[in-house]
């Protein structure tokens, strides 16, 4: 039997794409399962990267390995993660994507377990890269599962919660990645990884995905495009990740490094820009509007690592991730309902109103915490942390609708479509970390260098705390203070960069309904897309 060879679909069972599941209907129970399962799916994609990325300091400590080290661990998640996406499109289209899963997830699982008995810095790295891969296929696979959750009049809705689970990873490795700690040390984090690899190849062999389409579509020239534009996202990962920890002016590989992404890239980008059938095509991710597209989630990803800088702020107080559990329930309720919300109410008509809510909220939160003392605590921050997880998991969903409309209309882009979301999601997480991290130590010395120029012994003040503690007592409250004044001003930068891309975006908004004459509809880029996909999902 040809695999490669057209089926023969009922009209609401035909996939939407080769390369993705049909639509056949189900029974209740059974749509139940493939939700169940597309959550444990993507949260897997995500959860143990982010047990690893929120517990960065005590994995340093178990492995003996200095801060520029233990850098590398994030940034090769982020290295297999990028790189994968760009030949998963093509895989699943050839092969299958249950396949790509259940090989990756074996690996997965294999490095994972040799990483229990082989403790080092190398083994980490490699677990963190299998996981990158295998998180490219999980991301994805979760959002199918759940798509068949839903019948085909919801199944935008599907979309967005299938797209929203990734969004639950940080806040819930933060809920409980310290009581797995107690359990087993580092063990406890890799213990858990391993039983998240094998309970999702479990689910993935017990309940399949429908069958779809494949077409034969790998091409020589697509390994030439992937053997530049991997290493140059390799090396993009290591800037980001690393050049605030070595700082970026002080390490001369930084640029070196920065150099050759920008070269390996390039090449990349210029290969497919004249191929007859790119692997990316570059002069559909130019578009205006998909560029636009682009810059807003790249800028909402910075805007989402205010919550990094929470983390750093109360750790510079002196709390642990014990006293804010209570903050990170509150973090995942916000997420939740941001989700909920979204999926609710989605529609094409109402995507333009959701973004804009969603950056008013998210800025609202920055701001409430850009006032904060030495006396604040976790308990402070409930409100505006509250509003910034429910804004981010709003913003994500209709995102994706919005540009995975335009794949639809036009099938050949969906692996330039997976690239552009996948970097300026997981690789503008690394963006915004090292934006936010390197304006919080540059404004942290010049409130450091301004409160020592009014420290003298004349001052009563200062002669008390000398007497009291003595200088090193002073130098720490110095150092506390300039730490606080520094994550203020990152709070408020942060809260201008939303009110900014908001401000973009109703322009935008706002200049198309005036050109087209039809103010109550979603502007082209926006309207166009999305009923696209409301008119292919109706129609499966």
């Amino acid at each position: 039997m040809d695999v490669y060879a057209p089926q023969t679909w009922q009209p609401h069972e035909r996939p939407v794409l080769p390369g993705s599941p049909s639509n056949p209907d189900h029974p209740f129970w059974t749509r139940v399962a493939f939700l169940i399962v597309g959550f444990i799916v993507a949260i897997t994609g995500g959860l143990g990267n982010a047990l690893v990325s929120v517990n960065l300091p005590y994995l340093q400590g178990s492995l003996g390995v200095f801060t520029t080290e233990i850098q590398w661990l994030p940034a090769a998640y982020v290295m297999a993660n990028v790189s994968m996406n760009l030949l998963l499109v093509k895989f699943r289209q050839q092969y299958g994507l249950r396949l790509f899963t259940e090989l990756f997830l074996v690996l997965y699982a294999v490095v994972t377990v040799a990483h229990l008995f082989v403790h080092g810095l190398g083994s980490a790295i490699a677990v963190r890269a299998a996981h990158g891969m295998s998180g490219a296929a999980l991301t994805t696979l979760g959002l199918y599962y759940t798509l068949q959750a839903f019948p085909a009049k919801h199944r935008l809705k599907g979309a967005v919660l299938g797209v929203g689970f990734s969004q639950l990873a940080i806040p819930m490795a933060r809920l409980f990645s310290s009581e797995l700690m107690e359990f087993g040390e580092w063990r406890g984090l890799y213990f858990f990884e391993l039983g998240l690899a094998l309970v999702s190849l479990a689910c993935v062999l017990w309940l399949k995905l429908p069958p779809g389409d494949r077409i034969k579509v790998f091409e020589k020239m697509d390994f030439v495009t992937f053997g530049l534009f991997a290493p140059g996202v390799a090396l993009l990962s290591a800037v980001l990740a690393l050049g605030r920890t070595v700082w970026w002016l002080d390490t001369p590989w930084v640029g070196y490094a920065l150099a050759g992404a920008i070269a390996l890239i390039v090449a990349a980008l210029a290969i497919e820009h004249n191929r007859a059938r790119p692997l990316l095509n570059t002069r559909w991710l130019i578009n205006p509007n998909i560029a636009r597209l682009a810059t807003s989630v790249l800028l909402i990803r910075v805007v989402q690592s205010e919550a990094s800088g929470t983390v750093g702020f109360l750790q510079a107080l002196g709390l642990n991730n014990d006293q804010m559990l209570t903050l990170w329930w509150i973090v995942m309720i916000g997420a939740v309902a941001g989700m909920v919300v979204s999926a609710l109410y989605i529609a094409p008509s109402r995507i333009p109103g959701q973004l804009l809510f969603s950056l008013a909220v998210m800025a609202l939160g920055a701001y409430l915490d850009s006032d904060s003392t030495n006396l604040t605590r976790p308990q402070d921050l409930y409100v505006s942390q509250f509003l910034l997880g429910f804004g981010g998991a709003l913003f994500v969903g209709p995102t994706f609708i919005s540009g995975f409309g335009a794949v639809i209309a036009a099938p050949n882009n969906l692996v330039s479509f997976s690239v552009m979301f996948s970097i300026t999601q997981t690789l503008g997480s690394l963006l915004g970390t090292a934006i936010t991290g390197t304006f919080q130590v540059w404004r942290e010395k010049y409130h450091s260098s301004i409160l020592v120029e009014h420290l003298t012994q004349l001052d009563p003040l200062v002669a008390a705390r000398i007497q009291s503690g003595g200088l090193a007592s002073l130098s720490a409250a110095a150092t506390r203070e300039a730490n606080v004044l520094a994550y203020n001003d990152v709070f408020l930068a942060i809260t201008v960069l939303a009110l900014f891309t908001m401000a973009g975006l109703l322009t935008h908004y706002l200049w198309t309904a005036c050109v087209t004459h039809t103010p109550k509809s979603v502007p082209n880029a926006q309207a166009g897309i999305t009923n696209v996909s409301l008119n292919n999902s109706g129609s499966r």
